[in-house]
């Protein structure tokens, strides 16, 4: 009996490691859409939607529970949905363009927002990034959604009813609809948008039905019309009605274009042509497969590979692809800087100063091919804007600070993409970094005085000034290297190696600190080191202080030393969560975060701060990254609707996980090393796309083995505090050797440490 116990022990243990194999091979399946999605105006968990899209898919769609017109298109804790909404939102902050919605009914025609809106339940939910489907209670109606990257396929299941209808809501702002009963389609375009286009902005879209339409009405604002079969005004949209049997499935097929009607069809019959819903189901999970299978993690809890591969799904979102492929075959673009229809690629839908941390620095290690196009798309918004875009949605918005536009461009052609003009990137660089922009954020706000005082102001009328500094200065480095790595001319290259060291004149050695200085040069006698806004941008002395991403040791020295150093970044955690809102006269959501997470000032909701825990690598002190970075990973991300601890911001606070998963940050993007933390899985494989794979290896993780005991690379034993970029894509194992207990001694010599530019001369 004992034997036969054993056996089937055996067996079962076989088949459950058989089957975590075989899910493990899936990780879509991983995925939650919906991470993120309880979120308000004053406290984001993320501030995101469920996008059923294909990776970087020109269109998203959405179930929307907020009203026309509110960022907030979904939000987990609603209790009715209002239709299913084409977007192109990347944050609520941002708003959307080019939106318009569906949304099943039956019996009585209620078209407008309010009257159509149903009650739905979570328990009767389907959320994936290939498939959606949820039941519509009040309409006894089962809508399903699946999508390429520029089309949709609906199927709606409708119960017995002499009257059930399909409500299109082509949005205000100015819009158009024709009902075409002969060739069961409906045409039109809205115009809505954010700003960030021109004034002939349009977004055209079909949709093809597959079953005749027994009665047709247009609307316009609350006015219904029956019979009339095309309406052009502030507001419009249409409703189409059939008799349907019980269970009887309704098949939409949808397509948008921004360039043409004959566009949007011809995406129409391009990418879902004849094609089933099952079958663009199946090829769209298989897409998101082969995307998401470039990384593979096994020996996590269960709940730690929903949050890996969930966040892996945000990376893969942004930003869109704003481009289409034309009749011929050619790649096309609508321009959101001209309003004209030119040849290349274009992407739209990011915020550098969020993405050139962790987002693009990811896509150049595991999805360069992809990065490659959206160096030539910004080559095009150059030639067609005047300046290289900092926040596109889709052209040139105006929010936030810096010029980190020359980060991202600068880290993909160190990192080693090629096959574009590089030389006219450059020249784009050289220009956003040494003139003001149409708008605030484009360019370099306040670009004279950084350029002959060293800094920017604080009493000159330029707000989040010390921000702007420390973001330009390392932009000058990233330009430094690049510029470098191009052979510029030699007095070209020292004024950029010049201009990166400005983060220096803004150290207040009074607070320790970064603060803001006066034109005279002198520091403002009350600075506030808690008060957020003001000098900074969305944090405050306590979060910016450690933006010097490509000197830390000349931010070290600044500070007294190493260990006064790692005191200040110990000091980060215990100092109590207090701030000063004064200078936005309210709470604003980041700070509420920041305040509610028990971390002390330590602000990981917003980005400033994210790369901090890992520069105690550069001070001796590695294991309170490897610390820290797993009390982040596990106290402030989890695979839920409140998963994220603020805002997810286009895949910047996921790639900031997915990195730290694998156990190394891109500290500083423009260099090729990346530095180390601790994985959290016990083996990661990274597929990379020259056919090499890099292993990482971590055998006796646990969650009280946090600490890397010993490192080695490729079999031999490994001291760095980083590792290089180009080893790791010749491919190879990093083993980690984890323990319960930090080891004091490696690590600690300068041989150690990352790069920091007075260091490495």
């Amino acid at each position: 009996m004992k034997i036969k116990s054993l056996i089937f022990l055996g067996i079962l243990q076989c088949c459950v490691f058989v089957n975590a194999q075989v899910k493990a091979l899936d990780p879509v399946e991983y995925v939650n859409p919906l991470m993120g999605t309880q979120s308000l105006h004053s406290l984001s968990n993320g501030n995101t939607y469920p996008a059923i899209c294909r990776p970087w898919g020109m269109n998203f769609w959405t179930p929307q529970t907020g009203k026309m017109g509110d960022g907030w298109a979904y939000i987990y804790t609603a209790e009715k949905i209002r239709g299913f909404k084409q977007t192109h939102q990347p944050s609520p902050w941002m708003n959307d363009y080019g939106q318009f919605s569906i949304m099943p009914v039956t019996g009585k025609l209620s078209f407008t927002e309010d009257e159509r809106g149903s009650w739905f339940s979570h328990k009767a939910e389907v959320s994936k990034p290939y498939y959606y489907s949820v039941y519509l209670a009040d309409y006894d109606v089962k809508t399903e959604i699946t999508a390429t990257e520029r089309a949709a396929h609906f199927q709606i299941t409708f119960p017995e009813n002499e009257q059930s209808s399909i409500v299109i809501d082509a949005f205000d702002k100015g819009s158009y609809i024709k009902i075409i009963p002969s060739e069961n389609k409906i045409i039109g375009y809205t115009t809505r948008n954010s700003g960030g286009v021109p004034e002939n902005f349009r977004n055209y879209f079909v949709l093809q039905f597959d079953k005749p339409f027994a009665t047709n009405y247009t609307w316009h604002d609350k006015v219904l019309e029956k019979d009339k079969l095309e309406l052009k005004d502030n507001h419009v949209g249409a409703v189409v009605g059939f008799k349907t049997k019980k269970g009887e499935i309704v098949n939409v097929k949808v397509s948008s274009s921004f360039i043409s009607q004959e566009q949007a069809e011809l995406n129409l019959a391009t990418e879902l042509g004849k094609a089933s819903f099952n079958e663009t189901v199946a090829e769209s999970k298989k897409e998101w497969n082969k995307v998401l299978g470039k990384l593979t993690a096994e020996g996590g809890t269960d709940e730690q590979l929903k949050t890996f591969y969930s966040c892996l799904y945000r990376t893969v979102c942004f930003p869109q692809k704003q481009y289409e492929i034309d009749a011929k075959g050619k790649i096309v673009h609508y321009s959101p800087y001209n309003g004209k229809v030119l040849p290349g690629y274009m992407f739209a839908g990011t915020g550098f100063w969020d993405t050139f941390r962790a987002l693009y620095p990811l896509l150049n290690l595991v999805y360069p091919s992809i990065n490659t196009e959206m160096q030539e798309g910004l080559i095009n918004d150059y030639k067609e804007g005047g300046f290289l875009p900092e926040w596109s949605s889709p052209g040139f918005r105006d929010v936030m600070v810096g010029n980190n536009s020359a980060s991202v461009v600068a880290d993909a052609y160190i990192k080693g993409l090629r096959g574009y003009d590089i030389n006219k990137l450059y020249e784009a660089l050289l220009h956003g970094a040494n003139n003001e922009g149409p708008l605030d954020a484009v360019g370099r706000k306040g670009v004279s005085y950084y350029n002959t005082l060293g800094y920017v102001p604080y009493d000159v009328k330029i707000n989040e000034n010390a921000a702007r500094t420390l973001e330009y200065a390392y932009d000058d480095f990233t330009i430094w290297k690049l510029a470098k790595a191009l052979n510029r001319p030699k007095k070209e290259i020292s004024l950029f190696e010049k201009r990166m060291m400005n983060y220096k004149n803004l150290y207040n050695p009074e607070i320790g600190l970064m603060s803001g200085r006066n034109k005279d040069g002198s520091f403002p006698k009350d600075f506030n080191p808690f008060k957020w806004g003001d000098a900074f941008t969305e944090g405050n002395a306590w979060h910016y202080s450690w933006s010097v991403f490509h000197d830390v040791n000349g931010l070290i020295d600044l500070m007294g030393g190493q260990k006064k150093f790692t005191a200040k970044l110990d000091a980060v955690f215990t100092t109590p969560p207090i701030f000063d809102d004064s200078y936005y006269g309210s709470v604003i959501h980041e700070i509420r975060e920041m305040q509610i997470m028990n971390m002390g000032q330590y602000a990981h909701g917003n980005q400033p701060i994210q790369h901090m825990i890992y520069l105690y690598n550069y001070a001796g002190e590695p294991w309170k990254t490897q610390y820290w970075s797993r009390e982040v990973m596990n106290r402030l991300y989890k695979p839920t609707p409140d998963g994220y601890c603020g805002d997810e911001d286009n895949g910047q606070t996921s790639a900031w996980y997915v990195f730290s998963a694998m156990g190394f940050y891109p500290v500083c993007p423009g260099t090729d090393e990346y530095v180390l933390g601790a994985p959290l899985f016990k083996k990661v494989t990274l597929q990379l796309e020259n056919g090499k794979q890099l292993i990482i290896n971590a055998p006796n993780n646990s969650e009280t083995n946090k600490y890397v005991q010993d490192l080695k690379w490729n079999n031999a034993a490994h001291t760095k505090n980083y590792i290089n970029h180009f080893d790791v894509l010749k491919g190879g194992e990093l083993n980690f050797d984890m323990s319960s207990k930090p080891n004091l001694q490696r690590g600690t010599s300068a041989s150690s440490y990352p790069y920091s530019y007075s260091t490495s001369k």
